[in-house]
């Protein structure tokens, strides 16, 4: 669908009331217009009194109060169903995320889809609140007055129509040059929001490679390309309101002009030709009004460009609303493969093993022989290119996401934490956890000790990605997660990895007296595990 359509398409519910809106504007001020020029031809030229003409006055002033009316109402509804137009984009690429899932995610810039959920989404404000409606009212308006003027005057009205196309045209024109100049600069501040961030997440790395100078020098750089970008943005709207007021006023000149002349040679009455000069700066206005709207419209389309970019792309997974059954007596990998984009060689080759209902199976082998995508596999943030994962008889393609994502306690290598407190991350695994519970999967985790050497213990705030903490602290978290959800399935990958000794094996012997499914992904073989399946290069050399 054409990306304007589909932008139109989100303001189809107010489509209605803005064309009554611009109607009514424009039947309003020709009722101005005409009683302005009622008062001026009978003070001018009939000598009327102010008593005679107070009437018409009182009247110019209820119309003047009800176009402001209009216009305020216009702008009111505008700002009100952009509001819920924007609220609506933001949900809609929010659950698109996550429908795509940490995979998509991981091959995108989080700078830039920061910045295209936050930025992108608010230069459509302009577009919706600025750019439609003056569209409507350019369009509408125009052709009120010509319905109304052509009857008096066919040959003011013929030039008004003909001169009308001037301006449009102009825009178009213009309009191919500031769209190019505005996708330039959205395109340079994403790429500078994104390499902010890079350079913000990676500040440590930087100082201690001594890199931050030059780092400092990069995003200089990147800041003058994108002032540069938006100087060129304004040039190009400069130049398009200038030569629009060029346009208007030559236009506005002409109608005087061949009015002017005509009342001078008596083939038009005063009366119809100040009405007609009266009208024309109102028949210009809204095309002047949209012409410097027009370059909203230019960035509007270049943020509307990646948000519909990102809701198109299809997901990796196919959502499925069936349930999950209750109990999860065994799960199979059948000639599972798969391989990622834009490579050739496979991930995965036609696994095919079984872990039934509370063994504890490692999953082993060396960095790049497909543990992490086989978690991904089993988690559904992606589906097999070939083959098929089955629980209890039935594949796992067919299984809701959501629901099956329930019944796994996932601890990720490099758990995420967030800026909050060390209650409330934890409280993730299960918000109506009781205060029992928690502290019954802290201690599991070993996590009480360094817990009570806080001042202020579970409410301690631990930074953006714990920051706060140790490696090992963190770790210990995640895991508290783990056993705080308690789910029938556990998946660790290399959950113990920041862990001492002495901590990692209270931890083992803890999921151990959980009699839960488990699958550790680990690099070295861990004892008091029932299955071991060894991985290289994506297959399976042994299994035991």
């Amino acid at each position: 669908m054409n990306l304007r359509r589909r932008l139109f398409h989100e303001l189809t519910p107010v489509f209605g009331m803005t064309v009554v809106l611009g109607i009514a504007n424009g039947f309003i001020t020709i009722a101005w217009a005409y009683s302005l020029t009622q008062v001026i031809n009978r003070v001018f030229l009939h000598n009327a009194t102010l008593q005679e003409v107070q009437g018409w006055l009182v009247g110019m002033l209820l119309l003047a109060l009800l176009r402001f009316g209009v216009l305020w109402g216009n702008e009111i509804a505008a700002q009100h169903v952009t509001g819920a137009i924007k609220s609506s984009l933001r949900e809609r690429l929010f659950s698109q995320l996550f429908a795509l899932g940490p995979f998509y995610a991981a091959g995108e810039r989080s700078g830039e889809l920061v910045s295209t959920l936050t930025e992108g989404v608010e230069a459509l404000d302009a577009y919706f609140r600025q750019y439609l409606p003056q569209l409507f009212l350019m369009l509408l308006i125009p052709l009120v007055i010509l319905v109304v003027v052509f009857p008096l005057d066919v040959f003011s009205g013929a030039v008004l129509l003909v001169t009308a196309p001037l301006l449009p045209v102009f825009m178009i024109l213009i309009g191919q040059w500031a769209g190019a100049v505005s996708r330039s600069q959205f395109q340079s501040m994403s790429f500078l929001s994104a390499h902010f961030l890079d350079v913000m997440q990676g500040l440590t790395t930087l100082k201690l490679f001594n890199r931050s100078l030059a780092q400092t020098r990069t995003i200089a750089r990147l800041s003058d390309d994108f002032r540069t970008a938006t100087m060129r943005v304004l040039r190009v709207a400069f130049l398009s309101a200038l030569a629009l007021e060029l346009l208007t006023t030559l236009s506005v000149a002409i109608i005087a002009v061949e009015i002017g002349l005509r009342l001078l040679y008596h083939k038009v009455t005063f009366e119809q030709a100040f009405f007609v000069l009266v009208l024309a700066p109102e028949f210009y206005q809204p095309i002047r009004n949209f012409g410097a709207s027009f370059h909203a419209s230019a960035s509007g389309l270049s943020a509307a460009q990646r948000i519909f970019e990102i809701l198109d792309s299809p997901p990796d997974i196919a959502v499925s609303q069936e349930g999950v059954p209750e109990k999860i007596e065994w799960i199979r990998f059948e000639n599972v493969s798969y391989t990622y984009p834009q490579q050739t060689q496979p991930a995965l080759r036609n696994l095919t093993f079984e872990i039934p209902a509370g063994q504890r199976v490692a999953i082993v082998g060396e960095s790049g022989a497909g543990k992490s995508t086989l978690a991904g596999l089993l988690l559904r943030f992606m589906e097999p290119m070939t083959g098929q994962i089955i629980i209890n008889g039935v594949s796992l393609a067919h299984m809701n996401p959501a629901g099956w994502r329930q019944k796994i306690a996932w601890v990720s290598q490099r758990p995420y934490l967030f800026n909050a407190s060390l209650l409330e991350n934890l409280r993730l695994a299960r918000p109506a956890a009781s205060l029992d519970e928690i502290f019954w999967a802290a201690e599991q985790a070993d996590m009480l000790p360094f817990v009570e050497k806080f001042p202020l213990r579970w409410e301690t705030p631990i930074g953006e990605r714990g920051a706060h903490l140790s490696g090992g602290q963190a770790q210990r978290l995640a895991l508290a997660r783990a056993f705080l959800k308690d789910a029938p399935i556990l998946l660790w990958d290399e959950a113990t990895a920041h862990l001492d000794v002495h901590t990692e094996e209270r931890v083992l012997q803890a999921l151990a007296r959980l009699r839960r499914t488990t699958i550790l992904i680990t690099h070295r073989l861990p004892t008091a595990v029932d299955h071991v399946i060894t991985l290289a290069h994506g297959e399976i050399i042994n299994g035991h």
